[in-house]
């Protein structure tokens, strides 16, 4: 066990060293720091109608290049919580910092210092993991580590470089169900039937996708981060749909896991417990226990994807817009076809899973 974590670590090192190297891009001119806001005076007598006041801020840099110095700066409220960042004293922000034209440093405050919170948050996490997992709370966060260098170093940077998205999705699903339930469980019949499950039912929830997506001709623009693209300073022709697709992969790799894994178990442990069980008998068993997690997980997916639209579906209700007009639309269309199509790979998973597993552990 122990030898196998570490060429799991030695894996994940050599991954990250590779895709460090050949990162895209160049260095990044601009510099973001963070301050601590010392003294704060309101100026509300303010003649323009578009602005409601102006702060003048007295800061402190906390970190880089300028840490200790401190800078007096404008801080401009339009009224607009979106745009608008309002300080008090004792307030940490992140602020831009740059030489203009004239050779002169400005600095901007841009947002709050979030992130120290977010560290905590994700400390409470690995604890509780450890404690009540233990060693598969170990493995849990060793799977995690490696899933998130898969995503930033290796699939976001291809996609960067102008590779295929859907296909670079497809290998990076497979390793990453490979890997972690390799690790979670090790090399067993249960591993490989979770597996299978998995990659079998991530593929049909794209298939679903990619054939439905491109008779109702969705664009892969719903969302304003996709039009951002258009605009990055690399030189590199994005199909939308494709990181639609590649979306629509992602989001259901974790749902079908989940599912593949608990229903590989189950039988598993039935049999354990019968070993006298025939083949049809474990299927059955799995299932039946299959069934029980089809609608509490397909509901997880759909909620998990249509939660983010709240805003949206308030908005069609308070200007009464007919179902016809919600139907055809781009992004929700999107939605409704990633819910679906993850959904049914999802269910498609469970009987897949199941004979797969109960085969493999009735082979001799």
């Amino acid at each position: 066990m122990i030898f196998l974590v570490k060429r799991i670590l030695a894996l994940i090192l050599l991954i990250f060293a590779i895709f460090s190297f050949y990162a895209y891009g160049e260095e990044d001119i601009t510099t973001f720091e963070k301050a601590l806001v010392l003294q704060v005076v309101n100026d509300e007598n303010i003649s323009d109608e578009n602005i409601n006041g102006v702060q003048f801020v007295e800061l402190k840099i906390l970190t880089g290049k300028y840490k200790g110095k401190t800078f007096n700066i404008e801080n401009v409220l339009s009224d607009h919580p979106v745009y608008d960042i309002p300080v008090k004293k004792g307030d940490k922000v992140l602020v831009f910092m740059e030489v203009n034209e004239e050779g002169n440093l400005e600095v901007n405050i841009t947002d709050y210092v979030r992130n120290n919170y977010i560290y905590i948050l994700v400390l409470i996490f690995v604890i509780i993991l450890l404690l009540i997992g233990r060693i598969k709370g170990l493995k849990t966060i060793l799977t995690l580590v490696f899933t998130m260098l898969m995503i930033f170093k290796v699939l976001l940077p291809l996609m960067l470089r102008g590779y295929n998205a859907v296909f670079i999705t497809i290998l990076i699903s497979a390793i990453v169900t490979i890997v972690t339930i390799t690790i979670i469980s090790g090399f067993s019949k249960k591993s490989a039937a979770a597996v299978i499950g998995t990659v079998s039912g991530v593929l049909i929830a794209g298939f679903i996708a990619f054939i439905i997506g491109t008779k109702v001709k969705l664009t892969g623009l719903s969302s304003e981060e996709a039009v951002m693209l258009s605009y990055i300073p690399q030189d590199i022709n994005f199909n939308f749909r494709d990181l639609l697709f590649s979306g629509i992969l992602l989001g259901t790799l974790g749902a079908v896991m989940d599912v593949s894994m608990s229903i590989a178990s189950a039988i598993e442990e039935i049999n354990r417990a019968n070993s006298k069980l025939s083949m049809k008998e474990l299927f059955i068993s799995g299932m039946n226990v299959g069934k029980d997690i089809m609608g509490t997980m397909s509901n997880t997916l759909i909620l998990a994807y249509t939660g983010s639209t709240v805003p949206l579906m308030l908005l069609f209700m308070a200007y009464e817009t007919s179902f016809l007009r919600i139907s055809n639309m781009d992004i929700i269309a999107t939605e409704i076809i990633r819910s679906l199509a993850g959904s049914i790979g999802l269910i498609l998973a469970i009987p897949l899973t199941a004979v797969i597993s109960a085969m493999l552990i009735k082979k001799e």
